[in-house]
């Protein structure tokens, strides 16, 4: 089996091609909205709730949006490059993680630390991108194996264990899994991309209103 070139840096363009997925497309999910309920005391929401809502709503619309909030919340998922393709928007998804010097080691491979951290980002872009703004997404557990080094454009393959849509749907906060491949896009033509990991990620979501009907609850003599 050849290797690729270790010097060869790519943008991961090359590994956008490889999933036939344009360059252009974005995350495009039709999602249930949610209703919010009055909070006790008859409060709906207050202006920071509003523009939380908004920022959230506008973090999820397309890759653009998603990179000016990740420099200013989520700086290594910006330096990084990483980018969100849905190429089946509850069933199957990926993310490519370009092969930069920022997320290079010593010896010019993909660093172990990149590949670990963006398991993480990438699984939450997605569960994130599928809820939408009115919930909050936090991973409770994550299990990498790694496999071979890595010296090009990484692909996070994703795919939920559980039924999105029918968890959203029940409402309430749930838990999801997520298996994920991860692979090395290959640079000579004809090859297939090569695994080079393996990952198991759990999130747990939280609809806001839960979590301002709580804080509610206690403010409350």
């Amino acid at each position: 089996m050849s290797t690729a070139n270790p010097s060869h840096v790519s943008d991961g363009t090359d590994a956008l091609a490889s999933l036939d997925v344009p360059a252009s497309a974005a995350p495009v999910v039709r999602r249930p909205r949610v209703i919010q309920a009055p909070l006790p005391g008859g409060k709906l929401s207050s202006w920071y709730d509003k523009i939380e809502a908004f920022v959230s709503r506008l973090s999820v619309r397309d890759n653009f949006w998603h990179r000016i909030c990740s420099l200013i919340w989520l700086p290594y998922a910006f330096f990084s490059g990483i980018k969100m393709k849905v190429v089946s928007s509850d069933t199957y998804a990926a993310a490519v993680l370009p092969f930069r010097r920022f997320n290079r080691n010593w010896y010019r491979a993909m660093a172990g630390g990149a590949l670990l951290a963006n398991t993480e980002i990438a699984g939450g872009m997605y569960v994130f991108g599928i809820c939408g703004g009115d919930y909050t997404v936090v991973c409770k557990q994550l299990s990498y194996t790694f496999l071979r080094p890595c010296f090009g454009p990484a692909v996070y393959k994703m795919q939920p264990r559980e039924n999105l849509k029918a968890l959203i749907g029940a409402g309430g906060e749930f838990n999801v899994t997520l298996e994920l491949e991860i692979l090395q896009q290959v640079s000579q033509p004809g090859e297939k991309d090569k695994r080079v990991g393996r990952a198991e990620a759990t999130f747990h979501v939280t609809p806001k209103i839960q979590h301002k009907m709580k804080k509610a609850r206690r403010a409350k003599p």
